[in-house]
């Protein structure tokens, strides 16, 4: 949790009672279990926007919960979530003020699934995706994220985490 983040009671009891739960079930679903631990951290930001980010681990995913997705990665678009490898360490980022379950198949799904699935889909490797391949690779989070919803399928999925689990830990 970003310490320096400006969130409400109700937007944290949303996450943690509704969006989380359903991206557990999600995965779960398809044998992935999703282990946690709790631990404070900041974001703080350098004058060209720069995020700076403490209390990061290595050799895991770092689910950081804030309330707004640095201008050096939004770019003003009011963003959910963002994944990606910072510094070395592997993070999804998650905006409190916009984040949901699902909503919509195919277009509004959930922001932990969704950005859960870019790390497991190993999409957080491709370092600056042209424009067609940032579409192609949202698409198929989407695609796998409504698979999750409503089918509970994913064995393709099980074994893309497996394989990211696994380059993960071989992180020195």
């Amino acid at each position: 949790m970003d310490t320096r983040a400006r969130c409400t009671p109700d937007q944290l009891h949303r996450f943690w009672s509704r969006t989380w739960p359903e991206a557990a079930r999600d995965f779960g679903r398809c044998g992935i279990r999703l282990a946690t631990t709790d631990a404070a951290g900041a974001i703080r930001r350098t004058a060209a926007d720069r995020p700076i980010f403490s209390g990061l681990e290595r050799a895991a995913i770092n689910l950081v919960l804030t309330d707004y997705i640095p201008m050096f990665w939004d770019r003003g678009r009011s963003s959910a979530g963002v994944s990606t490898i910072y510094d070395g360490h592997h993070l999804c980022l998650i905006a409190l003020q916009h984040a949901h379950g699902h909503q919509v198949p195919f277009i509004s799904l959930n922001t932990c699934t969704h950005e859960l699935l870019h790390a497991f889909l190993g999409d957080i490797y491709l370092a600056s995706p042209k424009w067609y391949q940032s579409g192609e690779r949202e698409a198929r989070a989407d695609w796998c994220a409504t698979r999750l919803w409503l089918w509970g399928g994913g064995a393709d999925i099980r074994r893309a985490a497996e394989a990211y689990v696994k380059r993960l830990r071989a992180l020195p």
